[in-house]
């Protein structure tokens, strides 16, 4: 499952969040997305969970969480746009 990750702290590094997602299972990846002019953290990314179950139960677990001085904006992310 994709997940959708908003509010996240500008300092914040991707591993950092991997950290807080792999609590609850196996993590694939971890994209925090970035201005592409100043390469600097636009404040928020995607969480990539192979296994249904652990994406929804992180989802429920650190969606309001605080998480380097910032609360979580936790969902499921929508598929692209065509």
């Amino acid at each position: 499952m994709n997940i959708y990750v908003a509010n996240v702290n500008f300092r914040a590094k991707e591993e950092e969040l991997r950290e807080v997602f792999a609590r609850y299972g196996e993590v694939t990846s971890v994209k925090i997305m970035k201005d592409r002019e100043t390469n600097r953290s636009r404040g928020f990314g995607f969480v990539e969970m192979p296994n249904q179950e652990q994406a929804a139960a992180a989802i429920q677990a650190i969606n309001g969480q605080e998480f380097q001085q910032r609360k979580l904006i936790v969902k499921e992310a929508l598929p692209p746009r065509p």
